[in-house]
Formats: structure tokens, C-alpha cells, sequence
């Protein structure tokens, strides 16, 4: 078994994510895992977050299957409607990558 979301492992972006959020958005989600969440709670290999809109400023939420963990994080950037409602970080256990729903593939 693999320790998952280990900040020394290549991270990456899809192509989705990229051409929908500033980098900052998803330099932050990185830094949520890493500041936040990592010792917090075991981490599966798929973390859910969805972006709100909290008085115009994007605050990030987290929640993880079968976990009663939740935690949301105000930032300081702007709020989009443009913005994806959720995004995921996924750890295969060589490379992590935050990615739209749609672009997961079903097994």
C-alpha cells in the first residue's frame, strides 16, 4: 500500500481543470491537502471538493466517502459561475491529478 497524496509525487492538472480554474485555485487544493488535510484523516486515493460561491469569493469544500470529516476553507480569489462545482484530486500511487467528474473513467 501506497501513502497516498505524498507531496514529493508528480501533481498535475487535467486539461479541464486547467482551462476552467485560475492556478491559484488549484495551486490552493494542493496546499489544502498537504496543510490541512494529510495527518488530519486517512486519505483515500479520490478526494471530492466542490467550489461555492460565499458572498463572491470562492470558498473550497472537502468531503471524503465514509469519512464524517468535512471541512471548508475560505479563500481569498474571486468566485466564478464559470467555475466547475467540483473537482477531484486523484492519487493512482505514481502521479495525482485534479480532474473534473467527467473526466474520471468508470471501471
Amino acid at each position: 500500500m501506497f501513502e497516498t497524496f505524498d507531496s514529493k509525487k508528480s501533481r498535475y492538472a487535467s486539461v479541464g481543470v486547467v482551462s476552467s480554474l485560475p492556478g491559484e485555485l488549484i495551486d490552493s487544493i494542493w496546499y489544502i491537502i498537504d496543510l490541512d488535510l494529510k495527518g488530519l484523516i486517512p486519505l483515500d486515493n479520490i478526494l471530492s471538493f466542490d467550489l461555492i460561491n460565499n458572498d463572491g469569493h470562492v470558498t473550497i469544500h472537502f468531503s471524503q466517502e465514509g469519512s464524517e470529516v468535512e471541512m471548508g476553507i475560505d479563500l481569498p480569489f474571486g468566485y466564478s459561475y464559470d467555475f466547475p462545482q467540483e473537482v477531484y484530486a486523484y492519487d493512482d500511487g505514481s502521479r495525482q491529478t485534479i480532474l473534473l467528474p467527467n473526466e474520471i473513467r468508470q471501471r
